[in-house]
Formats: C-alpha cells, sequence, structure tokens
C-alpha cells in the first residue's frame, strides 16, 4: 500500500452550459440521432479570454478548501492538461502557483498524458507523498472547445471544458493507494491527435481519426485489462469494490464499459450527460462528485480507471482510511 489521503477535491464549470440542440442547429445535424450515439445533453464552453491557469487555480482553491489547507501548505502542485495550458513554455503550473500567492515554497510542473493525465499525476502525487513530499495538489484543466470547429462536427459535438481537482496527503492507517497498473500500446493507430502548429506551420485543431465503433472497441478492451491489471495485483475481486469511476468520453462507451465490467450504475458516477467528454478531467470530476454526494465509508475502495489517446491505459485502486 502507498499510504495517502484524498483530502480534499472541487470541480468547476468554466463557463454557461451550451446545449447539443443548439450545436445540432449549427452544423445541420439531428438531435435525436446525436444524442442517441453520445448521451451528452450539455456541455459548458469557457468565454473567450478565459486563462487556462485561473480556472485550474480557482478549482485547486476549492479542493484546499475542502481539505481545509491553505495554499502555502502544498509542497507540489501537478497542472494537468490534453490541449497544452495557456503557453508552451514556461509550465502553467508556475501560472497556478502565483495564482495562489506561492512564491518560491513549492514545486510546480504540468503533464499530459491525454485524457488518462490526471491518473498519471495521481501516482505521481501518491508516491511524492509517501516519501515526504506533501501535500501534493493536482488540478486537471481542459478548455477543449478551443481546440474544436463546427467545420469538423465529430469533436465538435462532443468536447467540452471542465477543470477538476484533488489535494493528497499523508494518509491514515489502512488508507492509501492498493494497487496501480499503467500502460502504453503505442503501436496501435493514432486515434486521437492535436498536432503541434510549431512542427506543422498552421493553426491545429482536435481531430478524431480513427472510427466511433474502432474507438470503443481499443478504448474498451484497455479499460477491461487495466481493470484486471490492478485488481489482479491487489488481490481484490471486482465484486467487492464499492465505486467504480471510469474515464466518460460519451454515454454510450460509459454504458458499454459498465457493463462489461459488470458494474451497476449505483456504484459509479455518471458526469458525461451534462459535462461532454473533457479529458483529462473526467475522472477528477468523478471523483469530486463522489466524495461531495455518496455515502462514502471508512474502507470503502475506490477504483479510478482510465484510457486515452496513444494508447494510455490504467488504474488505480484506493481504500479510504477510518
Amino acid at each position: 500500500m502507498i499510504p495517502v489521503r484524498i483530502l480534499g477535491t472541487a470541480s468547476l464549470r468554466p463557463g454557461p452550459a451550451v446545449t447539443t440542440a443548439e450545436l445540432c442547429a449549427r452544423v445541420g445535424r439531428d438531435v435525436a440521432e446525436v444524442m442517441r450515439k453520445t448521451g451528452i445533453h450539455t456541455r459548458h464552453f469557457a468565454p473567450p479570454g478565459t486563462q487556462a491557469a485561473d480556472v485550474a487555480a480557482q478549482a485547486l482553491r476549492g479542493a484546499l478548501d475542502a481539505a481545509g489547507l491553505p495554499a502555502r501548505a502544498l509542497k507540489r502542485i501537478f497542472c494537468v492538461s490534453s490541449m497544452g495550458g495557456d503557453v508552451t513554455t514556461p509550465a502553467t503550473a508556475n501560472r497556478v502557483a502565483a495564482a495562489l500567492g506561492l512564491s518560491g515554497s513549492c514545486d510546480a510542473m504540468d503533464l499530459s498524458n491525454a485524457c488518462m493525465g490526471f491518473l498519471s499525476a495521481f501516482d505521481l502525487a501518491a508516491r511524492s507523498v509517501a516519501t515526504g513530499l506533501g501535500p501534493v495538489g493536482i488540478v486537471s484543466v481542459e478548455l477543449l472547445s478551443r481546440t474544436t470547429t463546427p467545420e469538423d462536427p465529430r469533436p465538435y459535438l462532443v468536447l467540452g471544458d471542465a477543470a477538476a481537482a484533488a489535494v493528497l496527503g499523508p494518509g491514515r492507517p489502512d488508507e492509501g493507494v492498493l494497487g496501480v497498473a499503467l500502460g502504453n500500446d503505442g503501436s496501435l493507430p493514432t486515434d486521437v491527435v492535436l498536432e503541434n502548429p510549431h512542427a506543422t506551420g498552421r493553426l491545429e485543431r482536435m481531430r478524431f481519426l480513427t472510427p466511433s465503433k474502432a474507438m470503443t472497441r481499443v478504448a474498451l478492451d484497455a479499460l477491461v485489462r487495466a481493470t484486471r491489471e490492478v485488481l489482479d495485483g491487489a488481490k481484490v475481486a471486482l465484486r467487492d469494490v464499492e465505486w467504480v469511476l471510469t474515464h466518460q468520453p460519451n454515454g454510450r462507451m460509459l454504458d458499454a464499459v459498465l457493463d462489461a465490467m459488470g458494474v451497476e450504475a449505483r456504484r459509479s458516477v455518471r458526469v458525461v450527460d451534462t459535462l461532454g467528454s473533457v479529458g483529462s478531467a473526467s475522472l477528477p470530476t468523478c471523483l469530486d462528485v463522489l466524495w461531495r454526494t455518496k455515502r462514502v465509508k471508512p474502507k470503502d475502495r475506490v477504483l479510478l480507471v482510465g484510457v486515452g489517446a496513444g494508447v494510455a491505459h490504467g488504474a488505480v485502486l484506493y481504500q479510504v482510511g477510518g
């Protein structure tokens, strides 16, 4: 076990809700068909001029408030984004730390691993805390609406903006990470890509390169594999895990994942219907909703399982302390 505690969480929508009907009207698509395929009713678009660092700082402040900690308690910040943050360099995490009033007292860095970014950061943060460097703040911020255009309806109709954060600190007795399984298969065809404009010399947008059915099959295989690996390593049966949180690219895929894993809806948290596909912010938003709205008890186990472009995949099994 990696002795670590989730001290506090928070999540936010950095802009007004935009309905699927509104977007379908812009691109000339049938609302009922898009709803059937995606399960997404609304998503949120941040207003023009919104800075990722400001949104991230707001989410991290919320997690610190939930933890009952001042910002100066943080020893490390991971800022996670699959779209690159506000600038290519320096790390957006530096601006997040500055917005929290931190100067010279806290390590800060960016982390990018597509939709798997939060789980990757969670693993690194847990290990940091376990070796004496903590508390650690993790914040995922995705302003994905800026990477889409109505001329390419497939990503435009599903991607949205969101931010979510968690603060990790030393664990109590019998509390912490029971298992981690992280992997990558770069031999698979590229499914989702946002090219580097410095390399291509043009304005780039998020593109989906693989048919939906193929993407669902690859994602499903990766999620099931990660789940099996982490549970086998921890010697825990899935039926004994109280809460199962999965990455949610769309409602249809979420249903397929829960069905394949044999997980009842009551053991999970659903956010994609009103949030859309929000990359690395999907899992921490689920975690925040779980922490704030469900009856999570001492000794409960929480499985977080994700998949992202690359193809990256992984799972973390966490046990709540007394």
